[in-house]
């Protein structure tokens, strides 16, 4: 059944330009992950990894292949509905928080409800908030809070919908090692407890250390994975990334 997958990738690939200078930054992707995973993206710079995450979440849309996620095929979908779909089955987190500096706390966990002509549930938010620990700042601002908090109310926005997929970019780049160690393991346990499906791009191998398979692309490929892997372990093979022997290693 096709709902068996929370993202599915077939034949994947993204060419920006045309002829000679065109630039392929996916190169067929063919990927399957199952709901209440967690899984990390990693790869050199220029490797496709923010194309990937854009391409899975339809924020941008392939040039080929086919991107289904929770069972609905989205590749060729109108953009209303795209957007719709975006605001109800996907979460969103991004390094720079993205919050509404003018809105509560409470008003940016409830605006992807409030954007899908919703009603705001502000018991299912009040839920959120205390599972990131914020149960006591719903009616602060974000510029009254500190950059791990804002995060905090930034995961509990992506998960306040109950999304197929949660999508992070880079989420602890702009945070210290201690507050990122917290804001990963946020994700861990929403995807352990909540049955949560994260899906996060990142150039840490501490980072990806949290997540059950970590996924290596280099030239728009996907050219290795580990699953369960410790940080040191990554970040070797990270560095193999780099090396002409590495070109052809097993996917």
């Amino acid at each position: 059944m096709a709902a068996d997958w929370a993202v599915e990738l077939h034949g994947v690939t993204r060419r920006y330009g045309r002829g000679g200078s065109a630039v392929h930054a996916l190169r067929g992707i063919d990927l399957t992950l199952p709901p209440g995973t967690f899984t990390a993206v990693m790869g050199p710079s220029g490797s496709g990894k923010s194309t990937f995450l854009q391409c899975a979440a339809g924020l941008d849309r392939p040039t080929a292949g086919k991107v289904r996620l929770g069972g609905t095929e989205i590749t060729g979908m109108k953009e209303n509905k795209l957007t719709a779909l975006r605001r109800t089955r996907l979460g969103f987190v991004f390094q720079a928080f993205n919050l509404l500096p003018s809105l509560t706390v409470e008003q940016n966990v409830v605006l992807p409800m409030r954007l899908a002509g919703r009603r705001p549930d502000r018991r299912r938010a009040a839920e959120v908030l205390a599972q990131v620990g914020l149960a006591d700042k719903a009616r602060r601002r974000p510029g009254q809070l500190s950059g791990g908090q804002q995060q905090r109310v930034a995961i509990a926005r992506a998960l306040v919908t109950h999304p197929d997929v949660v999508f992070a970019d880079e989420p602890t780049g702009a945070l210290d090692t201690t507050t990122a160690a917290e804001i990963l393991a946020l994700l861990r346990r929403a995807v352990d407890t909540q049955g949560a499906t994260v899906v996060m791009v990142t150039h840490d191998p501490s980072a990806a250390a949290w997540a059950d398979r970590v996924l290596f692309l280099a030239d728009g490929e996907i050219v290795d994975h580990l699953d369960r892997a410790p940080a040191d372990r990554i970040a070797a093979r990270m560095a193999a990334l780099a090396t002409p022997a590495f070109t052809g290693a097993a996917a």
